[in-house]
């Protein structure tokens, strides 16, 4: 089931995210249509609150990009704690399906340690680095309830105002559902 991506404006991307209960939410389901949606919308990540669901799961899926690094990375988190953040910080263009049409520089720090539950409720325990370690601090910033905007120096989020104002009124060209 392909969900309608919730854009900027909408409080609910602003919310912690509270954790899944085992056996109260069928993960699997979710996350595969969390998956459809986040293709259908050309996206490499998608969090739970971006289809309305105040709940600690995000999905991604790098394989469509042409880079050795990101062509096997595909995976579900579920209730993740990032347990530390190292190396380097580096700067990237990032966007955001609920920020259509407005890319900006954000520096994030190169390596990360994050545990999770998979879909099978395992518990996992990993390393990540370079770009998968930034889409996956991207995503765990929507289950923070913090957006990539929120990097950004003051300059900059003045000058992207009134597109992003836009954006809460609805008037963003994409070609996927939004709400």
């Amino acid at each position: 089931m392909i969900y309608p991506i919730v854009l900027y404006g909408s409080s609910v991307l602003r919310e912690k995210c509270k954790d899944i209960v085992p056996g109260k939410i069928d993960v699997k389901s979710l996350s595969e249509d969390m998956f459809e949606t986040m293709h259908n919308a050309d996206g490499i990540g998608l969090a739970a609150p971006q289809i309305g669901i105040s709940k600690r799961i995000f999905v991604v899926d790098g394989t469509s990009l042409d880079n050795e690094e990101m062509k096997n990375f595909k995976k579900v988190f579920i209730n993740p704690k990032l347990v530390n953040e190292s190396g380097e910080s580096w700067g990237f263009d990032e966007g955001c399906l609920s920020i259509p049409g407005i890319r900006e520089e954000v520096k994030r720090k190169n390596d990360i340690e994050l545990s999770y539950f998979d879909v099978d409720w395992n518990e996992r325990k990993e390393y990540f680095s370079g770009m998968q370690a930034r889409v996956i601090q991207h995503e765990y910033d929507h289950i923070e309830g913090k957006l990539f905007i929120d990097y950004l120096s003051a300059l900059k989020r003045k000058l992207i105002k009134n597109k992003l104002l836009e954006i809460t009124k609805g008037n963003c060209d994409v070609n996927y559902n939004v709400e």
